[in-house]
């Protein structure tokens, strides 16, 4: 781009001046002090005061607390002191010490005392007295009691105008009258931004500017409501709060395999309209419900795919105690968690009970547990419409044994009902050096889980073995293996967890394409220099002994994880035919030795043994009998009707995918109850484990997760239960924050003691209500929204609201909001023309500048651009993060960020002026614009703010823009009256126009 000279900008400076519409800002005066209430609430009015000025001495921190005062129970604030004298008599303010004490000017009996530094003022006291006069009833924390609706409300029609009825109280509390409602091009504009994320077209604000229908609102927001950019905007809000990015950072910011299929996965969610119940149950436990959710379209299983929000943290390469980064990822996904689905900051109990809210250190190891019990997992993405033939494999295979054994039965008729078992060699007794982790030359895999389609829960014990005529020439020995149904399907066997007591593991196994690796601490990152001999490559048609030396890591806890398929630098490939099969699996200090397979000296009895075998329950010793009949052709290994099995099972397996992809999820493991850190260190622990529950101030009782694993399932539906009053309220607060640009509960993501308390409770309870009667519609509960006059007022404030409420909390008027990063970039992609429509797919390569360095750097960079994809396509690199959506307030994605900061910085507008993408932005839009040779100058600059501002430019407006064009042509040398086709110039003026403030802002 040509350099701009220093008089152009001082005329592009008074230009933005003159043009910028009347954008209405609130002033900075002091709010009128409200008059006390007729009724005190604790929560409310008494509870702030206490939280900030007096539980620094008197709260439920021992160590900091004076006088062995409590003043944050009832209890302790209402108990006799030595002196015969309460701090609190309720229904007594006269008789009460804090009473007393407040108002004393001794700085030696006044409290909070001169050295703290707070100080309460006239209403603060006023209020408290008045509180304990009318008898200082106590009541739990607001966010744990389940919302209610008041009888007067109640009479009111809320189904129709239940927003406005609990604002309009409001607002007549504070003396204050709504503003009027905004223009159509305001409401359109708001409207489109708000659900899409980008710019309504010209013709869609002349469509609705002309309808004059009393319906023309709605059917306008209906049509952006369903537009499938909703779900591409919706989805990026829910993905700053599970910290979504594509690399895991430290050193060399690893990938995660295919999280976007994660963010598709949320596009789809919300565009679908999924209950919100469901989109929670299943990012906890998708892989537990027992109703899984299949995208028959794509073959994806939606509610596996969602487990992914557990993988999307940071991770760490090659940490010196993995114990100690188990224990910082699991904190990670408990804050996100908490802060994300319940708006608590549980991890605040990580080292000690929660300063603030009711969250003890036994709720946080209580959620511990279940996360430790959590396993990390590749998932095929793309392969549950393969679901129906592996199960019609599966029968062929039952139907196979069932013909076989009616054969057998009739050939045994009239023979012998008992036959010793063939002679085995004498066996030595089993070394006590050995200890075996799994043995699965049986029928059984013992407690070891199997994952994926590739695996049944029994071994290979009694399988036909096949000629190629298929003949049946003998039973199979037993072992598990990952070929039992068909080839190119995804197997993973894992041990249940044990503590590393012997010098090395040992696994016998042999395979094509496939690995086993010790996972030590539920560690992933599983590469040199410190853990690389922890995972082996399997690749060998025989039978090998695969060994690891874990003496290094004795008093750690692990498990055997054996997959088909591989990690290359932490991303999962399973090649074409890859396989295992394995015997067993040992522990050992010196010398490797097979563990000894005792086999039972007592007579078969042969139609028990057919019977056994055709149920897949035969012993080793029954196989050894029927095999031994087999060789002898007392049983027949010809059936014709084998014949037609393997050509019907032949053709399934044809269906089967033969190039499967992955992402990132998770499985369960076992039940892990954890002990309580002691000030937060892994190596100090209770000496009793905590048992898995829900939070103790939101649980019934002392009801406690039991089962054999995680306990994720029991978590999501404790937290989606009806009875909790917290979920609801979090979502539809988030939902009212996204469309107000503030939450009811500011604090978005704290709805504790330490966050804010609802600038009106009613409407906030009455919401939360709703939305699970309207069975927790997102849709429905955005639209409910929309539709109330409180949204679709103007942003002017009256002069009463200037001065009674200069923040707007209670919403006289709509807030200007500035566009987060992602909509500001896709409307000057929309504006200029170059946006490209396509959903989905896998991310465009981050652009990487030249002053972009460091470990993990892309080989080679994304185009500038981004192709035209959304901001939502583009890839998040966590070491490589884009600078325009950063400068703009995009947050670094390490925990759950449910409102983004709003600054206003320098390097905004540097961006936005000098940004070579803004630049190309402003070229593509001249491009378009010259394009047309019949617009008259007039029109043409109609055209511009149609296009960006969804308006046209009124007279002053076209006045200015051709005076900055004669002062740019000037600067350019360009003779008068020669640059009307110029594209340097109308470039430079296009990019102006996306310098203005109500390019970027909503009102």
């Amino acid at each position: 781009m040509q350099a701009i000279g220093a008089k152009k900008y001082h005329v592009l400076a008074t230009l933005l001046i003159l043009v910028i519409p009347a954008i209405y800002f609130t002033g900075c005066q002091q709010s009128i002090t409200p008059a006390l209430p007729d009724k005190v609430d604790f929560n409310y009015d008494i509870r702030p005061i206490l939280v900030q000025k007096c539980y620094l001495c008197h709260g439920p921190d021992p160590s900091s607390r004076k006088g062995d005062l409590r003043l944050d129970t009832y209890e302790g604030a209402t108990a006799l002191s030595k002196e015969g004298t309460s701090a609190i008599k309720p229904g007594h303010a006269d008789k009460s010490m804090m009473v007393y004490r407040i108002n004393h000017k001794d700085p030696e009996i006044m409290m909070p005392t001169p050295e703290s530094n707070l100080q309460l003022t006239k209403r603060e006291r006023a209020i408290i007295e008045k509180w304990i006069d009318q008898g200082a009833e106590w009541k739990q924390h607001w966010a744990f009691i389940p919302p209610t609706i008041s009888e007067k409300a109640a009479k009111q029609d809320l189904d129709k105008g239940g927003i406005d009825y609990f604002i309009q109280q409001k607002l007549e509390q504070n003396g204050l009258k709504a503003a009027q409602e905004a223009d159509k091009v305001a409401l359109i504009r708001r409207v489109s931004y708000i659900l899409t994320g980008l710019p309504p077209s010209p013709e869609a604000v002349d469509r609705y500017i002309s309808d004059n229908s009393a319906d023309a609102y709605a059917k306008m927001t209906d049509s952006y409501l369903n537009s499938n950019q909703f779900g591409e905007r919706w989805a990026r809000h829910w993905m700053d709060m599970v910290r979504y990015a594509e690399t895991k950072g430290h050193e060399f910011d690893y990938t995660i395999s295919d999280a976007w299929r994660y963010r598709d996965y949320l596009i789809r969610a919300f565009n679908a309209d999924l209950p919100y119940d469901q989109l929670v149950q299943e990012q906890l436990a998708g892989d537990l419900l027992k109703q899984q959710r299949i995208n028959k379209a794509s073959g994806e299983n939606e509610s596996q795919i969602a487990t992914v929000f557990f993988a999307l943290g940071e991770g760490t390469h090659s940490p010196v105690d993995v114990r100690q980064d188990e224990a910082d990822r699991i904190d990670n996904i408990i804050d996100v968690t908490g802060k994300t689905f319940q708006g608590l900051t549980i991890s605040c109990a990580r080292c000690h009970d929660h300063k603030f809210d009711p969250i003890s250190t036994k709720d946080y190891y209580s959620m511990f547990g279940i996360v430790e019990g959590t396993r990390f997992s590749p998932i095929p993405a793309n392969t549950a419409n393969e679901v129906s033939s592996v199960q019609a494999l599966q029968q062929k295979n039952d139907s196979a044994r069932i013909l076989i054994a009616a054969k057998w039965l009739q050939e045994l008729n009239g023979k012998p009902a008992l036959v010793a078992i063939p002679a085995t060699k004498n066996q030595k007794s089993q070394s006590a050096d050995i200890k075996i982790l799994g043995d699965f030359r049986g029928n059984s895999i013992g407690e070891w889980k199997t994952n994926g389609m590739g695996l049944v829960k029994a071994t290979t014990l009694g399988n036909p073995v096949l000629d190629k005529n298929h003949k049946i020439i003998t039973l199979d020995e037993g072992k598990v293996s990952s070929r039992i149904i068909g080839p190119n399907l995804y197997s993973a066997f894992r041990s249940p967890d044990f503590i590393i007591d012997k010098n090395f593991i040992g696994i016998r196994a042999m395979g094509k394409d496939a690995s086993i690796r010790i996972v030590i601490d539920n560690f992933q990152l599983i590469q040199y220099p410190i853990y690389g001999d922890m995972d082996k490559r399997i690749d060998t048609l025989g039978w090998k002994n695969y060994m690891f030396d874990v003496s290094s890591w004795k008093g750690r806890n692990a498990y055997i994880e054996i997959i088909s398929g591989y990690y290359q630098q932490h991303v999962f490939t399973m090649p074409k035919d890859s396989w295992f099969n394995v015997q067993y699996a040992i522990a050992y200090d010196q010398q490797w030795a097979e563990p000894v397979q005792v086999m039972q000296q007592e007579p078969v009895d042969l139609a028990k043994a057919v019977d056994h075998w055709r149920n897949h329950s035969a012993t080793v010793e029954e196989v050894a009998v029927l095999n031994g009949l087999l060789r002898q052709r007392k049983l027949s290994g010809n059936l014709p009707a084998i014949e037609l099995l393997e050509q019907q099972r032949a053709q399934l397996q044809l269906n089967l995918s033969d190039s499967v992809e992955f992402v990132v999820g998770v499985t369960d493991g076992f039940a892990k109850n954890s002990p309580v850190f002691i000030r937060g260190s892994y190596k100090e622990v209770s000496e009793k484990p905590v048992e898995r529950a829900f939070l103790s101030a939101l649980r019934k009782g002392n009801e406690t997760y039991k089962e054999n694993g995680s306990g994720r399932l029991q978590l999501a539906e404790s937290i989606t239960n009806s009875t909790n009053p917290l979920t609801s309220r979090v979502m539809v607060n988030r939902i009212w924050h996204h469309l107000f640009g503030k939450g009811i509960v500011e604090t978005v993501d704290n709805f504790g003691l330490q966050g804010k308390l609802p600038s009106n409770p009613e409407l906030l309870d009455f919401l939360a209500i709703k939305f699970q009667q309207d069975g927790y519609s997102m849709k429905k509960m955005i639209r409910f929204v929309l539709m109330s006059e409180a949204f679709r007022r103007t942003a002017k404030p009256n002069d009463e609201a200037k001065k009674i409420d200069p923040n707007n909390i209670y919403l006289s008027h709509f807030p200007i909001r500035r566009l987060e990063a992602e909509a500001i970039r896709d409307a000057l992609l929309a504006v200029s023309g170059k946006l490209d429509p396509t959903m989905y797919g896998p991310p465009v390569p981050a652009y990487i500048t030249s002053f972009m360095n460091g470990r993990g750097k892309p080989e080679q960079s994304g185009p500038i651009d981004g192709r035209g994809r959304r901001s939502i396509y583009l890839e998040v690199r966590r070491n490589f993060l884009d600078p325009m959506m950063t400068t703009f307030d995009r947050p670094i994605p390490f925990t759950a960020f449910g409102k983004r900061n709003v600054t206003n910085v320098p390097a905004q507008s540097l961006i936005l002026m000098n940004d070579p993408f803004v630049v190309m932005q402003a070229e593509n839009m001249t491009k378009n614009l010259l394009a047309n040779k019949q617009l008259s100058f007039d029109n043409r600059i109609n055209w511009i703010y149609r296009k960006a501002l969804s308006r046209p430019a009124n007279a002053e407006e076209i006045i200015a823009a051709k005076a900055l064009m004669e002062q740019l042509a000037a600067s350019y040398k360009i003779k008068a009256g020669n640059w009307n086709d110029n594209p340097t110039i109308w470039k430079d003026y296009i990019h102006s126009v996306f310098n203005f403030k109500e390019f970027i802002y909503l009102n």
